[in-house]
Parts: structure tokens; sequence; C-alpha cells
């Protein structure tokens, strides 16, 4: 691969990266902030990405759509859809606990996934959703990566502030003092109920944000896309990697993560073909053996939660 192939790659692997960035984040909020054990990543990822699609996208025989709405507003619905799809589900899910909650929203997960498959006139089913507009598509190739990938950056870090400052203010002491002990938190008088709910869908309206960029820098989203293992398992390894509870540990598990999985990608893919078939379930290995290494040396993370000492009382 020439340096330019290799310019092209980097871009290509920096855009995702911030994408997958913003669905650890959310994942934070919910699991690393509130002890919300959210298996179900992938559903939210699905509705963004699909409701940005369908309203945005070019009118299409067979299925809704074509409303041709403006990309900053196709985002804004997606996190609408998402936050809206989480209250309901955070409403009945968050009663549950630990790995009866994960059960749940993994069911959750997989109704949406099997509704997309299924509902042509209003996904496109198994083909998908095609002819998406892209944010400076009109660019030669190289120019319009790295537009997108600024934009990409910019959304990051707004997200990343956005989060850092509720991390900071009463509601994010308010929420570390329900995850780690709720009936204390209870008896101060906390809502604890509906402080889960909000944690649960600001999470998931970041996912559904990450799932409507996505799908506007692939210009199409099939059901393959949402599958658990890229959409859910991966963002629960990252966040693990990186550190819980640290907004910027989360974004370097998906840093780290993403560099290990699309690295060892390119090197099987210059393997032959019979051997790169089976080469590329080294990525799971290595995937695996990263997330050991870290749970044995660096058990809360490369960049674990900072305690705060003498904080004022959550509220």
């Amino acid at each position: 691969m020439d340096l330019l192939g290799l310019a092209n790659y980097a871009v290509f692997i920096a855009i995702l990266i911030g994408i997958y960035g913003l669905l650890a984040l959310g994942l934070n909020i919910q699991w690393g902030l509130s002890g919300l054990f959210n298996a179900g990543i992938a559903g939210f990822f699905a509705v963004g990405a699909y409701t940005s699609a369908i309203l945005t996208g070019i009118p299409a025989a067979g299925r809704v759509g074509g409303f041709e709405w403006p990309l900053l507003a196709g985002w804004a619905a997606a996190m609408a859809a998402a936050a809206l799809i989480a209250w309901p589900i955070g409403k009945v899910c968050l009663r549950f606990r630990s790995d009866y909650l994960a059960i749940a929203t993994i069911g959750v997960a997989e109704i949406i996934r099997l509704v997309i498959r299924t509902e042509g006139w209003l996904t496109g089913g198994v083909r998908g959703v095609t002819g998406v507009p892209r944010p400076f598509g009109d660019l030669d190739y190289m120019p319009s990566q790295l537009a997108y990938l600024a934009l990409v950056v910019a959304l990051v870090v707004a997200a990343y502030l956005l989060v850092e400052r509720q991390l900071k203010a009463p509601w994010g002491r308010m929420m570390r003092a329900i995850r780690d002990n709720e009936h204390a938190a209870a008896a101060m008088g906390k809502d604890v109920a509906a402080r889960r709910l909000q944690a649960f869908v600001f999470g998931s309206a970041l996912m559904g944000l990450a799932g409507a960029l996505f799908v506007h820098f692939n210009r199409s989203i099939t059901p393959e896309a949402i599958d658990p293992m890229i959409a859910t398992f991966l963002i629960w390894i990252m966040l693990i990697l990186g550190g819980a509870g640290n907004n910027r540990g989360a974004l370097l598990g998906a840093a780290l993560i993403w560099l290990v999985w699309s690295v060892s990608e390119l090197l099987t893919d210059r393997l032959p073909t019979e051997i790169a078939i089976q080469a590329k379930y080294v990525r799971v290995f290595l995937i695996g053996l990263t997330l050991q290494l870290v749970l044995r040396f660096r058990p809360a993370g490369l960049l674990p939660e900072r305690r705060a000492t003498g904080a004022p009382p959550p509220g």
C-alpha cells in the first residue's frame, strides 16, 4: 500500500474511532456513571442510523423515506428517536438489576434488529437503505474524508465537554452516589428511578447520534452493520479497557480497540485468501487478549475514574 493509500486508511480509521468514541461516551454515562448494564447498544445505534437515513435520504420505491431533510435536522431526529425509544424501555427495564437488566436490553436490541430485517416497507429489509447524503460529499475523496473527520471530531469534543460538565455538576455527584449506594441516596430524598432513567435516555441519545454519523459516513445502512459483536460487545470492551467512569478513558479505549481491530484486519487481508479467512479470527483473539491483560494488570482500566475527595454532598 502506497503512502496515499495509508493516509486515506488512517483518516478512515480516525472517523470510525470518533463514531465509536461517541458510543463509548454514551455507555460511560449509563454504566460508568450510573451502573446501568445496557447490553443493547446496537438497538439504539440502529434507531439513530435508520431514523436519519429515512428522513434525509432520497425517495425509494417500496419503502418509507425520501423526505430529504437537512442533515442537522436528521441528526437531531436520530437523537430524539433513540431517546424516545429509550424512555419506555428504561421505565420497564430499569426495574431490573445487573444481569437481568443486561438480558432485558439484549432482548430489546434483538427485537429492533428483527424489525429492521423484516419490515421492508420502513427499513428496506435485508437490502437496507441506500442513497443517504453525506456532508462534503461533492468534494474529492481525500478532502471529503478530512472534512467529515473534522465534523466528527467537533461533535465528539462537544459531547465530551457536555458530559464532562455534567459529571462535575451536582447531577454527576448525585448519580455517583446512586451508583455506589442507591439505598443511601434514596434515604437522602433522591428520586433514584427518575435519575437512572435520565442517564439511560441521555446515553441512548448519544448512541443515536453515533448511528446517524455512521450511516452518513457510509452513505447506506444494512442489518449487518448492527451486528451485536461490533455495535455492542466491542463498545463494552472499549469502556472496560479505557476505564469506566472516566470520559477520557472511554475515548482512549475506543481508539485503542478500534486500532487493534482495524490494523489486524489490514494485516490479515494481505495473506493468501485461504489463510486470510481463518486468520480473521485472530482479530477476536487479539481483542480478548488485550482485555485480559488490562484486567490482570489494570483492573480499573488504563485511565480509572478519579474519586473526588472532600466533595460536597450530591444534589
